[in-house]
């Protein structure tokens, strides 16, 4: 008896195997996925001088999205370089069901959507994060 309940018990810890993965992998589809993506002005808004008021208003509706989605919690966050002219970029690291969704969520981006900056996605996962003191 004892050679068959252990040639029993093998498929069956097989099996159990096999259910907790999916499982793990069904709970991890319905997670939020991270991306970044990389913004950078367009070549004509390098000089401050260039700036408009139109393109100001546009920024700060840029800002006052990124504000939303971060007390939604959607992203995480989000800054740029100190340098300026064509040395300057931003990164905003955020959650998204998927891609297409991610993609949304970057081309509705006022700066992007109204020329001000380009920007490039790409999937991303935060590795370490610094606790609030």
């Amino acid at each position: 008896m004892k050679g068959r309940s252990r040639q029993l018990f093998v498929p069956l810890i097989c099996i159990f195997a096999i259910v907790q993965s999916l499982t793990a992998q069904e709970a991890n589809a319905d997670k939020p996925k991270q991306f970044v993506y990389v913004l950078r002005l367009v070549p004509r808004l390098y000089a401050d001088s260039a700036w408009t008021k139109e393109d100001d208003a546009v920024l700060k509706r840029h800002f006052a999205r990124f504000q939303d989605a971060t007390k939604s919690g959607q992203l995480i966050l989000a800054g740029r370089t100190s340098e300026s002219g064509d040395k300057t970029f931003g990164i905003a690291i955020f959650e998204a069901p998927d891609e297409d969704a991610a993609r949304k969520f970057m081309q509705e981006d006022p700066a992007v959507a109204g020329g001000l900056m380009t920007a490039e996605l790409h999937p991303f996962a935060v590795a370490l994060q610094r606790k609030n003191p």
